[in-house]
């Protein structure tokens, strides 16, 4: 058995080392002793506190009385406040069942990963040759937001429902979304495709949480985009699939027929296939204001290549010859172009777009001019 050393006898410089390792072995074993009990504390709250039940109100019983249904499928009749109301969720005493308090609106993913824009940033001078258009729109859903008084006095309803239909890259989104700024209203943006669901029910749901979310984000804009997917016109013999999306359908013409003209929503549509839609949803009453965005002519074409250009530093570029240059094309090419004219221009080591540069571009974008039957045309249209 070996002798035990006696610290008295080491030299100093030993017993320094000696000493700061044993605190170091000390300083490690605290630690470790403050996290056992920074989690045994953890524990014990978790055990004062009460133990709860998530329940839905059925229905209400009196004014303090209301029946609930559990998580096991139980209905049970607890006291409750008078401010519950049927569709509600409500916290439980796991024990005595009692009403604890509520709980905020359920959602789901879908709906929280909805597009919403507290306040879009485009404009109307954003937007060139739809003059037309943004005054029907403006009538049809700025002036019941920012004016409602002036529908009272004359004694007419606006339109309820306003539907957009054009081809694709035509400008729809973005002129929903300048109304929606126009009259300081959040932008909620829903594509008709998302609506369709595997589950019986689920599709429907969707459409009436998304409604609830608009009231609650009011004074508010719906835009629901290819609105086609899921308001085709329905067919005499129907899979399992087709029955699903028709109650969805009849979901979203059901939220529309309860909504109040005058309210602090809009209801805006937008489709590719005019076509074939189902007549229940663009009767008066519903999608009462068909607008039409076409693909624009050579004036439009103008007004918008004026649009994407002010902000771009170019030199002799005609805003005609981009607009003849540029038949058939439409709003999302004509920004594509300028932006490829751009590209073009700094990978040449130039600050400056020519009229070469947007040559390229409308070369690159639209295909160059060959051609056809004795005309000349770009070949990518």
């Amino acid at each position: 058995m070996p002798a035990t050393i006696d610290r008295n006898l080491l030299p100093v410089e030993e017993r320094l080392k000696i000493l700061e390792l044993e605190n170091r072995m000390l300083q490690q074993e605290t630690e470790t002793l403050q996290k056992q009990l920074l989690a045994a504390q953890n524990e014990l709250n978790k055990m004062k506190k009460n133990p709860l039940i998530i329940a839905t109100v059925q229905e209400k019983v009196g004014k303090d009385q209301a029946v609930v249904k559990s998580p096991t499928g139980m209905l049970i009749l607890i006291d409750a406040p008078e401010d519950v109301k049927p569709g509600e969720r409500v916290k439980l005493n796991q024990h005595t069942l009692s009403f604890i308090g509520k709980l905020p609106p359920e959602k789901t993913a879908f709906v929280a990963g909805t597009e919403v824009i507290e306040k879009p940033k485009v404009s109307f001078e954003d937007i060139g040759g739809l003059e037309e258009q943004i005054q029907e729109i403006q009538e049809a859903v700025e002036l019941p937001l920012l004016k409602p008084e002036l529908f009272n006095k004359v004694g007419i309803t606006p339109p309820k429902g306003v539907l957009l239909y054009g081809p694709p890259g035509c400008g729809k989104t973005m002129l929903v979304k300048a109304i929606a700024k126009e009259t300081n209203s959040t932008f909620i943006r829903l594509v008709g495709s998302e609506m369709v669901k595997k589950f019986i029910g689920e599709g429907a749901k969707l459409v009436k949480e998304v409604f609830e979310l608009a009231k609650e984000k009011a004074p508010s804009i719906l835009f629901i985009d290819e609105i086609d997917a899921v308001a085709a016109k329905r067919l005499d013999e129907t899979t399992g699939g087709d029955r699903e999306v028709n109650r969805t359908l009849m979901q979203l013409l059901s939220e529309l027929d309860g909504f109040n003209e005058l309210e602090n929503v809009k209801i805006i549509g937008a489709t590719n296939r005019m076509d074939i839609l189902d007549p229940a949803l663009i009767r008066p009453g519903r999608f009462d204001r068909l607008i039409e965005i076409p693909a624009p002519n050579k004036k439009a074409r103008g007004e918008i290549f004026k649009i994407h250009i002010k902000n771009m530093n170019v030199s002799k570029v005609d805003v005609k010859w981009l607009a003849e240059q540029s038949e058939g094309a439409i709003g999302a090419e004509i920004k594509a172009i300028c932006t490829e004219a751009g590209m073009f221009a700094i990978r040449e080591g130039q600050d400056t777009v020519t009229k070469k540069h947007f040559k390229m571009a409308l070369d690159k974008v639209l295909g160059p001019v060959v051609e056809v039957g004795g005309e000349e045309k770009r070949s990518y249209m």
